[in-house]
């Protein structure tokens, strides 16, 4: 599975971006994760199968959502009121497994990665 990440770029605290994960086949269990400069990684959000909720990371309730678009084989990562924090490069994950709900928030059980996009967000 190849995954491509982008939509990143530099917006202002307050604003929205889309993120797209471009695949070759979408896995299972979708995920975003975030690292920023100094930090360890961290989830964003995930979705499974057909479900129609994302789970989401705690940083982000509320704010982030995710959409796949099976015609693409590309899912979206939506992010609202954006925040200086949630500056980072951002990552899609993959795994043609169903991961259950209490691991989707750990990266290691994503098999597949792409390269990351930078979300920069100024105050």
């Amino acid at each position: 599975v190849q995954l491509q990440a982008s939509g990143g770029g530099e917006v202002q605290a307050g604003d929205s971006l889309r993120l797209a994960c471009q695949t070759s086949e979408l896995g299972y269990t979708m995920g975003w994760f975030r690292q920023a400069a100094g930090k360890g990684r961290e989830f964003v959000a995930a979705l499974r199968g057909t479900d129609a909720n994302t789970i989401q990371g705690d940083s982000v309730k509320g704010r982030f959502t995710m959409r796949k678009d099976n015609a693409k084989n590309t899912v979206y990562l939506q992010m609202n009121s954006l925040k200086p924090e949630d500056t980072a490069v951002y990552y899609c994950a993959a795994s043609r497994q169903r991961i259950i709900t209490s691991q989707v928030r750990h990266g290691d059980n994503y098999p597949y990665w792409g390269q990351g996009t930078q979300v920069t967000v100024s105050s």
